[in-house]
């Protein structure tokens, strides 16, 4: 399928050739017939792209203060590799478009062949196909077209500025910025029975306010238009619907407004609020948070949680529906807003005249997209150019195709002699396009059958989401390929006796498995145990991470997605705990912070001690709210005397006898972990971390929760 994507490193816009989006449950997969672009979003996406380095650091401080804070704990190497992997996700752009469903999937409450308008950016994309989250998608009324309805978000985002402002029949309103949003807003306002007046310094856009019911719109002195507008008191509101950096808006809306009057702020405007006028007349000051309520909430968005009607009656999804039932009555018309339509296969032109290439005036672009007869799904694989045939070689697959896996997986793995990358499957075709050119995989899809039915991929790497990890690792083994699954290995005690059965059942030789536990390959780890297997006494290992604050609406957060960060990742220092005492763990006691502030989630500062059959003892404390100046890790082993101290895994250093330092860059295992998997998957032998090794470690993170939640120390069988 085709669609639009920009490089955010670079700026420049293609259009590209993807596989169809995966369906998952709680949404729905929809063929697109129409979708808008925003003139205001998009172009200052597209020019935020086209900055240099130095420019789009100016522009998000925000961002360039999360690299400094990651470089002074994980190092300069590793975070810049980690930044340009994500200069170098490719940006979908479009959040708003129309179509027919063509699969639905469970909990979606959609079927089939239903009309709809979608919202959403990384969603309702300039797409062929777009996977949606039933949330953010309403059923068309009959009577409105594709084209209509493809203005439903924007229509949404004027309508919760219309809710902020909390107007009553007869009040009069005074809209600045008469673009799309605000030309909308008019309509909207018209629709609820208020007396409209715009402001625009394009003649055009006045002329067609007035067209679409406004009863009065000036090009400039909007305050003096609104004090005669209003029989000398002040409109009772004014929605600032403008798009620009000056503090012009919000002055002139101060000045325009009654006392005790409402401002609402729906566009983006220089917020530098004069303090006398506001004061004087003691104006309510509000900001309308795009679509509605739902708007950056994961779980409504995402999760498919919704609000309860009878307390939240007006949701994004609702003003998207209450939108469209005005474009059905025909109290909101959108047709006079259209001023350009493209095809999908010429629609950079729409991006030539947001960038004033042409000098065309426009307004309303909308992008249409070919209709075939039979509604069927879309194609889910891509075939890509390679510079090397893959034969004779050893094919590796990626399941997943984030962050992490672009700047340290594939990386390491270019690194490894006789490989050939063969298919690259995400949930998105752009993200597994992208990955798959930048990295010569051979095909890019989504659809996992497509890379686990591939006879040239004899090993696959799952790096999803944590609570697709059992499921895709049980799929891939009885597919009989080689596993590696980062961390975790999954999430439920259900689902590890699954993963053991499947093991069990595997024929010898078969497949290994093995997790992305890291750190015990590390040179460092390999010193520190070397040293200590020859002391008799038992080992005290404590074990400080300083691992940052994740916020609680992350998706690690999520007990059904992420599983929390003692799943996700505590278990990173349990496995390397495991791995220095060279014992088996026989219990766990672990305590966490409780705190009456909702910033703090209490299981992520926690202190776990570990008891090992040979009287060893591993203490591992993770902080989420130390200084981001103090290095991430530390580790401090002792035994009989010596004791050895790991920094950071940039050097470690013995005092008492044993060992030899171990100095140089920083060196997390990552290397030789790759190097080990693929050693078993071509020669065979044992597995690079014993099944029984991994199993402990899973069942030990559970312990640690068990423990946390029921306050006693658990005992592991």
């Amino acid at each position: 399928m085709k669609q639009i994507i920009q490089s955010y490193r670079s700026g420049e816009l293609w259009l590209a050739d993807v596989p169809g989006p995966a369906l998952k449950s709680g949404g729905v997969v929809v063929r697109t017939a129409a979708s808008l672009v925003s003139a205001g979003t998009e172009r200052m996406i597209v020019e935020l792209a086209k900055k240099s380095l130095i420019g789009k650091a100016q522009a998000r401080p925000d961002l360039v203060r999360k690299v400094i804070d990651k470089i002074r704990t994980e190092g300069l190497a590793p975070t810049m590799t980690k930044v340009f992997a994500k200069l170098d996700t490719p940006i979908p752009l479009g959040y708003s478009c129309a179509g027919t469903v063509v699969e639905a999937g469970e909990r979606s409450g959609l079927r089939a062949g239903d009309r709809v308008a979608c919202a959403g950016a990384g969603y309702a994309t300039h797409a062929e196909y777009n996977f949606i989250p039933r949330n953010l998608c309403a059923k068309l009324p009959d009577g409105v077209g594709f084209e209509d309805a493809a203005y439903a978000t924007l229509g949404s985002i004027a309508m919760q500025g219309v809710r902020q402002a909390d107007l009553r029949l007869g009040e009069s309103v005074a809209v600045i910025g008469l673009g799309l949003l605000g030309l909308l807003t008019v309509q909207l306002l018209k629709a609820s029975g208020c007396r409209v007046i715009g402001a625009d310094p394009d003649p055009t856009k006045c002329a067609l306010a007035k067209r679409l019911g406004a009863d009065e719109a000036v090009g400039q002195g909007l305050a003096e238009a609104a004090a005669a507008f209003s029989r000398g008191h002040g409109v009772d509101a004014v929605i600032v619907a403008a798009a620009t950096k000056s503090n012009d808006p919000i002055e002139v809306a101060a000045e325009a407004c009654r006392p005790k009057g409402r401002v609402v702020v729906v566009g983006m405007v220089g917020m530098d609020v004069p303090r006398d006028p506001f004061y004087r007349k003691e104006l309510d000051l509000r900001l309308s948070m795009s679509y509605g309520p739902g708007r950056y909430d994961p779980s409504y968005e995402e999760g498919g949680q919704d609000y309860p009607y009878p307390y939240v009656r007006w949701t994004e999804q609702r003003n998207i529906g209450a939108f469209l039932d005005l474009v059905a009555a025909g109290a909101v018309k959108t047709g006079e807003l259209t001023t350009h339509r493209f095809g999908i296969d010429e629609a950079l032109r729409a991006y030539d005249l947001l960038e004033g290439k042409s000098g065309e005036r426009y307004l309303g672009i909308v992008i249409g997209y070919p209709q075939p007869a039979a509604a069927a799904p879309p194609p889910r694989r891509v075939e890509l150019p390679v510079a090397r045939p893959a034969t004779g070689r050893l094919g590796v697959g990626f399941i997943g195709a984030g962050n992490f896996a672009k700047s340290v997986l594939l990386p390491a793995l270019a690194r490894q002699a006789d490989v050939a990358l063969t298919g690259v499957c995400t949930a998105t075709g752009m993200s597994a396009v992208e990955t798959g050119k930048r990295h010569g995989f051979r095909f890019a899809t989504t659809d996992v059958g497509e890379l686990l039915g591939d006879d040239a991929t004899h090993a696959v790497f799952v790096a999803t989401q944590h609570h697709t990890h059992a499921a895709m690792v049980i799929r891939a083994l009885e597919a009989g390929k080689h596993v590696f699954v980062e961390k975790p290995l999954c999430m439920s005690e259900e689902e590890l006796s699954r993963i053991e059965e499947v093991v069990r059942s595997l024929p010898r030789p078969g497949p290994c498995l093995t997790v992305g536990f890291n750190r015990r390959f590390s040179p460092h780890a390999v010193a520190i145990r070397a040293a200590f297997a020859r002391h008799s006494t038992p080992v005290v290992v404590n074990y400080r991470v300083n691992a940052g604050v994740a916020p609680a609406d992350s998706w690690v957060q999520d007990p059904a997605v992420g599983g929390g960060r003692v799943i996700g990742e505590v278990c990173h220092f349990v496995d390397l705990a495991e791995y220095l005492v060279g014992s088996t763990p026989l219990s766990v006691c672990a305590s966490s912070v409780r705190s009456a502030d909702r910033r703090t989630v209490p299981e992520d500062s926690l202190v776990a001690t570990l008891a090992f059959a040979d009287g060893s003892l591993a203490t591992v404390q993770y902080l989420a709210h130390g200084s981001s100046q103090v290095p991430k890790e530390r580790v401090e082993v002792c035994a009989d005397g010596v004791t050895a101290i790991l920094d950071n895994f940039r050097s470690t250093t013995f005092h008492g006898g044993a060992g030899r330092p171990v100095k140089g860059s920083q060196d997390k295992g990552f290397d030789g972990e790759i190097t080990a998997f693929l050693r078993t998957v071509r020669e065979g032998g044992e597995w690079p971390i014993p099944f029984e090794s991994l199993v402990r470690t899973t069942r030990v993170t559970f312990a640690i929760l068990e423990s946390l939640r029921e306050g006693r120390v658990v005992a592991l069988a």
